[in-house]
Parts: C-alpha cells; structure tokens; sequence
C-alpha cells in the first residue's frame, strides 16, 4: 500500500481554497464590521459566529445531499463547484457593499486628515467614548476642537515637533507614562504610533461610523445579507470537500492522506496572510481601505484552485480505483468485522470523554475568541500587522507537527496535550500584558509559541475520541466532538465580544488564557484513550482532524 501523493495533493486543493476563504473572511470581516459600519464587539461576535450557527444545520444537510448525489463527475465535485463559484462571486459583490458604506463615512475615510478629524469632533464631542483599554471619555473634555484635529497618525505632529506629555497639556494628563514610552520609541522608530490616535481618535471615528449606520441602516442589512449567502455558499461544500478525501483513498492511507489535505489548507491559509501583508490590510493607515480588491484576488485565488481541482480531480475514476483496490486487499472484510464488533461505552469511559469533550469545547473558548478578534486587537492595542503574528504562528505549528507527533508516541497523548495546553495559557497570559510599545519580538515567540501549543493539542484530541471509543459507534462519538468544537467557536465570538465591550478590548488574551487554564484541569480527569500510545511517522504526524 502506497499514497498517491500527487493525486491527494490535487485532492488537497479544496481544502486549499476553503482555507484560503476562512483566512481573509476571519480577518476583514471583524476589521469592516467595527470600523466602517462602527458596531461593538458584541454585536461583531455575534455576526461573527453566523457562520459556526449556520455550520451546525448545514453541514450535516449537504453532506448527507452529497452521499445521494448521482452525478456524471461524482458526488461530491459538483456540491465544491457549485458553492466555490457561488462563494468566490458573491465575496466580490459583498465588497461592492463595503464601499457602499465606505462612502456613507466618505467624511472621515481619510484616517489622518484634520479635516476628518474635525467632522469626528463635531459629531462626537459631547459623547462619552470608551478607549480600548477601556477608560471613558468625553472628546470636549480632554480638546479643544483644533487640538482634536491636529492629532496625526503617528506621534510626530504635522509640523515636525513631538507631542508634549507634560502635566500642562489636557489631553495627555490621564496617559503621560504610555506618552513618555512613545517619545522613548519614538527616537528609535520614526513610524511609532501616536496613542493618542489609537485611544481617543479611533473609538471616536467608530462611533461616527455608528452613527451613520444607524441613520442609513439599510446598507448593514444588505452586507448581513449578502455575507449569510456568502455563508451558505461555504456551507454548500464544506462537509463534501471533506467526505471526498475517505472517498477516493483506501482506509489504512488516509491518516497519511489527511495530513497532506491539511498541510494544502494551512498552506492556503499562509498565503492569503502574505496577500494582507502586500495590501497592508492590518495597518491603521488603512482601517477604511476598500476590500474590493483584496476580495477579488482572494476570489480570483479560490477559482484558480477549483480549476486545478477539476484539471486533475477525476472523482468518478478515483473511486472506482480505491474500491477496486480496497477489494484487492481484503479491506472489506476487516471492515465488516469491526462493525459486528461495536459495544457501548463503559461507564468509565463515557466519564472520560465527558471531560474531553469539556476539554475541547474550553480550549476553543479561549482560541478561537482570539483568531476572531485579533485583527482588530492588533490594529488598537498593538499597532501591529496581525497578517505577520499569525503567519508565525501558522508557520510554527507547521513546523511542529512531527516533533509533537514524536514526543506523543512516547510519552502519550494526555501528558503531550497537557504540555500544549501549558504552551497555549503561556503566550496568552503574557500577550495579555504585551502592548504598542513592548519588544514585537516577544509578541512574535508568544505567537509562535501559541502555534506550537495549538498544533500539540490538534495532532493528539482527535485521536483519543477515536481510540477512546474504539469497539464502538466511532463515527457517532465523530459527530458528537465536531458538535462540541463548534458550540464553542459560536459562543465565544459573542462572549468575549460581550467583555471587550465592558471591560476593553485588553481583557481578550486574559480571557483566553482563563479558558485555556481550565482546559487543563479538566483534562487531568481524562483517563482513556491514551493507554497504548503509538508512534505515528512521516506525514503521518501531520493528521489533524478540523
């Protein structure tokens, strides 16, 4: 028995521009609903988290279409044609609504004219704002409406002098420490943000943008509209895009074979970030850029790999080739007999996957609030390009895949996961305390080490519901861990978007490490599925179930 690596490479290429999609869609989605149409993070969370909803009805729908499809080029090519070509278009429509809006706030869409600055003032002066540390403010309180306006971008006026941070001057008096770390920078780096754009400017512009939203609201109803079929679009070939992969490969090759798919889509996902790092999609300069571009090369990305898929991909033929050589080795016989085989569960058992389950659905509270807040975190709290961070940190799991599969046939499941879930709390306690003026090479190891932490935990939970429940319904105890990683990735949108707005927006990597900590206690309650640890090699180490 042999992979066919080239064939699953090209198999791959649905998981490709899958990943491709949830990059882009994760990181402007947040970045577009807060700044141009000025919603709160709850109200973010909660659009953000439309897609794990609709994910908990759908996926299980058309899967289950897939199976009954009877089509000339298979049954699950045309469900991936379909909602690609339907996802990639109305990506490009929905950037057309996002420059709709950005004409709504056209006033204030250049971020550092004090023209802009003063529509912001006249609008918002008598507000009371919140900063993203959380403080509140009133803009009338702390400026005048000319100092107000001469507030650049970064910490150098417009007329070359540095801003003062002496007690003297009203608007730095609650701030002058954070002011003095800047002028510090400042003599280091030309390009260091003022934070007095980052704390009183950018929560100002958004309640602008809030405002007008709330007047013309008919374009927010349009983009909810059109991003829900933009959902329903993904939906449409998710779970078959996955069910294809089993389909066109024998049973003892597709540990190997899910490993290549994965490493397609993280590969996917990498370069989606390489393309906001070229359109800067992460800098401050650009909190009003339109997307219409960057969506149309994402979209132009997705098609490009669908071609490629259908160039190479010939699913009837492919299946034809995995059941002839599945008859070949006698695999359906050995099938048959575990099925005859299944038992329920122990008492034991059900106790420890209970707290697996708790596990899982913990961790994704604390990771997941981070990867769909982070590209607005980092543009208000760090002033740092959240394309660079996450590239690490994807480009670190990459790298750990067969080390932590090693370390995991040797000392076991449980205590590997444990070890990454320490990783995990780790980078999010200390990030928690990182901000615009610490060393960018301590946020960078922090994220590296949270892409190391992620992968250990990914590479071993999988496969302990699957040893766990071995003997019994596996694909029913299948759907129930998808169920539990999912409810987490709906709730936490909403719940830490929820504190954001109470408690500003610092409390997101605390939040998370609380969630990642007590992941960790429930898995010391863990006590199956980890009794005879084996060693997985190659690409092997590289599975990781989604």
């Amino acid at each position: 028995m042999k992979l066919n690596y080239k064939r699953t490479i090209f198999v791959g290429f649905a998981f490709f521009l899958i990943s491709a999609f949830w990059q882009a869609y994760d990181n402007a989605i947040p970045l577009a609903l807060t700044n141009k149409f000025g919603l709160s993070q709850t109200a973010s969370g909660v659009i953000m988290a439309l897609d794990n909803i609709l994910a908990l009805f759908l996926l299980p729908l058309f899967g289950t279409l897939s199976d009954r499809c009877r089509s000339r080029r298979g049954r699950r090519t045309p469900f991936i044609v379909t909602g690609t070509v339907l996802a990639a278009v109305l990506l490009v429509v929905l950037s057309f609504v996002d420059m709709a809006q950005l004409k709504n706030v056209s006033a204030v869409a250049e971020v550092d004219s004090p023209a802009a600055l003063q529509t912001i003032y006249d609008s918002q002066s008598a507000e009371t704002l919140r900063t993203p540390d959380g403080d509140s403010y009133v803009l009338q309180e702390l400026f005048t409406r000319e100092e107000f306006a001469s507030i650049s971008f970064q910490l150098e006026k417009r007329d070359g002098t540095l801003y003062s941070v002496s007690a003297d001057a009203p608007y730095t008096l609650a701030f002058s420490a954070d002011h003095a770390d800047a002028v510090a920078k400042q003599a280091e780096d030309k390009a260091f943000t003022n934070p007095q754009y980052t704390d009183f400017v950018i929560p100002a512009r958004q309640a602008y943008a809030a405002a007008q939203t709330d007047a013309n609201p008919g374009i927010l109803i349009l983009f909810i509209a059109v991003l829900l079929m933009v959902l329903l679009s993904m939906a449409i070939f998710r779970s078959p895009a996955v069910a294809l992969m089993p389909d066109v490969t024998i049973k003892p090759l597709r540990s190997k074979a899910n490993a290549v798919i994965n490493l397609m889509g993280t590969a996917g996902g990498m370069l989606v970030l390489g393309l906001g790092i070229v359109f800067a999609t992460g800098s401050l300069h650009n909190a009003m850029m339109s997307y219409r571009l960057y969506f149309a090369v994402v979209a132009g990305l997705m098609l490009l790999a669908l071609a490629i898929f259908l160039w190479q991909v010939k699913e009837p033929r492919f299946v034809r080739e995995m059941e002839a050589e599945t008859k070949r080795l006698g695999l359906e016989e050995k099938e048959s007999e575990e099925k005859s085989e299944k038992q329920a569960l122990s008492r034991a058992r059900r106790r420890s996957l209970v707290f697996l389950l708790a596990s899982i659905v913990l961790w994704f509270f604390g990771y997941n609030a981070i990867t769909s807040k982070y590209s607005v975190y980092a543009g208000n709290i760090l002033n740092k390009d959240y394309n660079l961070t996450l590239m690490l940190a994807q480009g670190a799991a990459i790298i750990s895949y067969l080390p932590v599969g090693f370390v995991a046939s040797r000392v076991g499941r449980k205590k590997t996961i444990l070890a990454g879930i320490v990783m995990l709390t780790t980078s999010f306690a200390v990030a928690g305390f990182l901000r615009q003026s610490s060393p960018t090479w301590l946020m960078n190891t922090m994220f590296c080490l949270a892409g190391i932490g992620w992968a250990t935990i990914n590479v071993n939970s999988f496969p302990m519901v699957v040893e766990m429940c071995k003997g019994s319904d596996v694909g029913k105890y299948t759907g129930i861990y998808y169920t539990a990683s999912m409810a987490a990735q709906t709730l936490t949108p909403m719940l830490s978007g929820f504190l954001m707005d109470k408690l500003g927006m610092t409390v997101l990597f605390p939040y998370a490490a609380i969630f990642a900590g007590l992941a960790f206690v429930t898995m010391l309650f863990v006590f199956h599925g980890d009794n005879k640890p084996t060693a997985k090699k190659g690409l092997e180490a590289l599975d990781v179930e989604d």
